[in-house]
């Protein structure tokens, strides 16, 4: 069975991916620099409004992967609140400086974690190794990486993915993510054999009011229809 995974930067973005069938949603903020931590109030919300599975996006701050201890302190927050909050699951990922999946760090938060699903993001796409990075996520538990195979979007990466799900042989999820469209997912599904991909489905939303000077008059939303389209192309 396919599976699809929205990536939801507002409300309006997870009701859409409800109401097209979606199976989950990667609830988060700011597309523009990767994404991050959602707000406490969109979280709840989420949670209280859709019947699909909510996991919530795990960052504290744009750029690279390697925290320091009081940005580690508010990822462990955060997992803490989305655990009271009754979402599904949490994605996570930490780096070294050496560009290795973070193996203390990446441990305490599948602790934090409990009993929610916990899912490694695309950090994994700058380790140096992504065959020992994924044997290292299979002994610590998780369900779940979203990869792009190392490559600026799927399509690009699709044959280290291919070589990824081989080697993950249904230990554990090998979803692909970045630049999936109606176009493409089907080649890419068809090398890799992967059974859940990730995308947003979104387009920009204009507003009837005067553009602020500095700011967009526009906003992305993810559409029921877009994602309608991208699921029924495969």
């Amino acid at each position: 069975m396919i599976k699809f995974e929205i990536c939801a930067v507002n409300i309006q973005s997870a009701l859409a991916a409800q109401e097209a069938g979606a199976h989950r949603i990667e609830l988060c903020s700011a597309l523009d620099v990767g994404g991050l931590t959602p707000s406490p109030g969109l979280i709840q919300q989420a949670v209280k409004h859709l019947s699909i599975l909510v996991n919530v996006l795990i960052r504290p701050r744009e750029g690279d992967f390697t925290y320091s201890d009081h940005e580690f302190s508010v990822m462990l927050d955060d997992i803490e609140f989305c655990r009271k909050a009754g979402v599904h699951g949490v994605v996570v990922g930490a780096l070294t400086a050496q560009n290795e999946l973070d193996a203390p760090r990446m441990q305490a938060m599948k602790d934090a974690a409990g009993d929610m699903e916990i899912v490694c993001h695309r950090a994994f796409d700058f380790t140096s190794s992504p065959e020992q990075s994924l044997e290292s996520l299979i002994e610590w538990g998780y369900a779940r990486v979203l990869s792009s195979g190392q490559a600026s979007n799927a399509m690009e990466g699709r044959f280290l993915l291919q070589k990824l799900v081989k080697q993950a042989a249904g230990r554990i999820s090998i979803m692909p993510g970045a630049g999936i469209s109606a176009a493409n997912i089907r080649d890419i599904a068809s090398i890799t054999l992967a059974s859940e991909f990730h995308f947003t489905g979104k387009k920009k939303v204009s507003t009837e009011q005067q553009a602020i000077p500095g700011l967009d008059s526009w906003h992305w939303e993810s559409d029921a229809a877009l994602i309608q389209e991208i699921m029924d192309a495969i």
